[in-house]
This record gives C-alpha cells, structure tokens and sequence, in this order.
C-alpha cells in the first residue's frame, strides 16, 4: 500500500508544488557618509525649489503645489510595507494569464480602488471636519514652522541618523478572508482598511504630513482630496497585477529596493521640510 501511494505522490508533487527560487540579494544600507550627502543635497533641492517655485506667490498656494506631489509619492512609497506586499500577492487574477482572466478580476480591482475611496472619505472627512470645528487653519503662522521642523526630523530618522517616534498599528489585514468572501469583496474591505492608513502598518513618515496638512487645513475639501491623492498612490501598484508578471517577480524587486524606497522617502521628507521652511522666509 505504501509502494502504492508513493508511485502516485510522486508525479503529482513534481506537477503541483511551485517551487519560488531562494532570493540571492537583499537591500544594504548606504554608508553613514552616502546618507549624509544625500540629505544635505535634500535640503539644496528643497531650498532652491522653493525659491524658484514659491518666490512671489502665496504661502497657502506654494503648500499646495508641495502637498499634492508629496502625498502622491507618499502612497507609492506605502507600498513597500507588508500591506503593500500582500495586497499584490492577494488581489490577483485567478487561474493563469489570459485576457479573461484579467477581464474577470476587473471587479476586484474596481472594488479596491472604491475601498481606497470610502477610506480617504472617511479618514480625510474626520481630520478636515476636526479641525474646522478647532479652527485650525487661523494657527498657520506657528503649525507650519512646526510642521517643517518635523518633516526635516523624520526625514533624518528615515536616513538613520536620529530616533523619533514612529506610532503605527502593525497590524495586517487576515489572508484567510479569501477563503471566506468573493475576490471583489475582499478587494473592497482590503481597499477599505488600507483606505483608513492607521488600521494597517505603513512604512513611511509622509503619512504623518498628509495628515497634519488635513488636519490644519481646516477645510473637509482639502482634507479629503489629499487623501485620495495619497491613497491613488497606494493603489495604483495593484494594477501591475493585470500585466503578465508574477507576484514573487513584482515583490522581489520591492525587496531588492527596499533601501533606495527609504532613501526616497527620506530625501522627500528632508527637501519638503526645507521647502517649506523655505516659503516661510518668502511669504
């Protein structure tokens, strides 16, 4: 009986298991003299931005033009993180490529990206109606010398050379939902518990900035198109999955780039904490 049972096992492990290559490179960190030079350069491009960019036009509006940049890059650099892994990983077409298979995973897609939506709606609708109920937005003099200061901070930490504090729910969201629900469902309620940003973890201090500009804004307006900006970042990744490229091909190269994202993201956060120092002076 047991002769019997391997003579069958074996075809079928060989035809059935996928075997993923071990990963040979991994991310290493720049050396504490690359990082120092990337973040003073940072700061020149962040200056000088601002000078040419903001010199002669208002404060609000020169906020603006940095802001949604900024938070759209925000949200492609969420990606790296294990939401954003997973999300690709989890949310893909069914069976193997074809354009049926990527037709029929349309749905799921579109109920992602209303997830995304429903999230910003909520979350952005929160922060922007607190702080029109605070009045926040008359503190603009003394929050945004504040929020500069911060953006540089954080900005410095992602380069490793200070500690800050980093608050995030490491949090995932359950695989074993795609057991219980449709592939659309589970891209709506995974769009939507991404959409929320502080249910889940995320890798990148920008967060911090979208959220403080909703909330001192003082405007529901602005406060939630920041988010949809923020969380189009967040999605749009998710449409690699409709090309014929395999997840471990897509998450491998997030891992091989995990350190430039951090670099990325820490030179984002040092030049736009500069910039807006910078429009400061200009205003």
């Amino acid at each position: 009986m047991a002769e019997t049972w391997q003579e069958h096992s074996r075809p079928l492990a060989a035809s059935t298991v996928e075997r993923v290559a071990d990963a040979t490179f991994f991310a290493e960190p720049r050396s504490k003299a690359t990082r120092f030079l990337l973040m003073a350069l940072s700061a020149g491009l962040g200056a000088a931005g601002a000078l040419y960019f903001a010199s002669g036009v208002s404060l609000q509006t020169s906020l603006l033009w940095l802001l949604v940049p900024i938070a759209f890059a925000g949200g492609l650099l969420s990606t790296w993180s294990p939401c954003g892994y997973s999300s690709v990983c989890l949310l893909r077409p069914s069976g193997g490529y074809s354009l049926g298979s990527v037709a029929a995973w349309m749905p799921t897609l579109i109920a992602h990206a209303v997830g995304y939506a429903l999230g910003a709606l909520a979350l952005g609708g929160a922060l922007g109606l607190a702080g029109s109920l605070l009045g926040l937005d008359a503190y603009l003099a003394y929050t945004a010398p504040v929020f500069a200061a911060l953006l540089v901070l954080y900005g410095a930490h992602q380069f490793g050379f200070v500690k800050v504090p980093y608050p995030q729910r490491r949090c995932q969201v359950p695989h074993d939902a795609r057991q219980r629900f449709p592939k659309w469902v589970i891209g709506l309620l995974y769009g939507f518990s991404l959409g929320l940003n502080y249910l889940t973890y995320v890798q990148t201090p920008l967060l911090y900035a979208v959220t403080g500009a909703a909330l001192f804004s003082g405007s529901v307006t602005f406060a939630v198109g920041i988010f949809l900006i923020f969380n189009l970042g967040r999605f749009l990744p998710l449409v690699l999955n409709a090309l014929p490229m395999s997840d471990a091909r897509i998450t491998g190269w997030l891992a091989r780039n995990q350190e430039n994202a951090a670099l990325t993201d820490a030179m984002l956060l040092v030049g736009s904490g500069v910039a807006v120092g910078a429009m400061l002076l200009l205003s």
